[in-house]
């Protein structure tokens, strides 16, 4: 057993951070820098982003992101994502990592490195009347949409499999508005009432649009290029993401709650047992939190020093 666990350990850190050891160097630089950043051990953002949902959540975000016919059509004409889906996961994971865990200096170098990356990203897209709109992937529309699927992703996941959040959802969603600062995001909410305001207002404005694009890009959500067997986990992981979305949001990426093999094993609890599992191989803190807590134990102790 433990050649198995060991196994799907090391496959478990290639895919998300590119290496086997899980400390590709932007992980070992989180130790560098010369502040706290902005949360903290105590803070609902490392409770969040440190715990084992942020799996189901990276696989909602993704599934929500394509009902907007803007963010899809950014997906599809320029993302790499059929010829490198782990490339581009890796690099989403890298900014989340970063922001949450590193000093400030770096979190915001991260930030205009991917803002970066966007500023290449235009074209057009046909909207939800059928009427053809220019669109970047700096948009003021186009980036609230994003945060705001990722934090209720992640949010929404955490709440269903996850611990306490310090200060509770209201406090995360506080929390998180800084990343949608960094990245241009005109007003991140900054509460959970305000987070489901502004998604309700994308849904009620008539802006979200399902057709055969987002149908394809779910199927390739639903079935990804990912090692044999890591295959019959990441079935789970899915199915718990589905279940874990509104029936009306399910509905318009054609989804249906699923029944996991021959027996109808609820997916909540079938995803549950996946996490805890998943859990148990990686350990209970990540490479990242752990060079982050070296980061503040050096940096309290150098201001220990200085106030002697």
């Amino acid at each position: 057993m433990g050649g198995v666990t060991e196994a799907w350990r090391t496959r478990l850190l290639e895919l998300f951070s590119g290496t086997a050891d899980g400390r590709p160097a932007w992980v070992t630089a989180i130790e560098d820098g010369d502040d706290g950043g902005y949360f903290g051990p105590d803070s609902a953002a490392w409770a969040v982003h440190g715990g084992m949902p942020t799996l189901v959540a990276g696989i909602r975000a993704l599934l929500m992101q394509t009902l907007h016919p803007g963010a899809m059509a950014g997906v599809h004409d320029w993302s790499r994502y059929r010829e490198d889906p782990l490339g581009r996961l890796t690099g989403t994971i890298r900014w989340l990592i970063t922001v949450t865990f590193a000093d400030t200096a770096t979190a915001i170098e991260q930030s205009e490195r991917v803002k970066g990356y966007h500023g290449r990203v235009r074209g057009t897209y046909l909207d939800a009347r059928g009427e053809e709109r220019p669109y970047s992937a700096g948009d003021p529309e186009l980036l609230s949409w994003v945060h705001i699927v990722f934090t209720d992703a992640f949010l929404s996941t955490h709440r269903i499999w996850g611990s306490p959040i310090p200060g509770g959802p209201d406090q995360y969603v506080r929390e998180w508005a800084k990343a949608g600062e960094l990245m241009g995001v005109p007003t991140p909410p900054r509460s959970e009432q305000e987070l489901r305001e502004q998604i309700a207002a994308f849904r009620d404005a008539g802006i979200l649009k399902s057709d055969e694009r987002v149908a394809e890009t779910v199927r390739f959500i639903q079935h990804p290029p990912l090692r044999r067997e890591m295959l019959p986990g990441y079935r789970i992981l899915f199915a718990g993401a589905v279940a874990s979305l509104e029936p009306e949001y399910r509905e318009m990426l054609g989804l249906k709650l699923p029944a996991l093999g021959p027996i109808p094993l609820p997916a909540i609890a079938a995803t549950r047992v996946t996490l805890s599992a998943v859990g148990a191989a990686l350990g209970t803190r990540s490479p990242s939190e752990e060079a982050a807590r070296r980061r503040i134990a050096r940096v309290a102790a150098a201001r220990s020093d200085v106030a002697e």
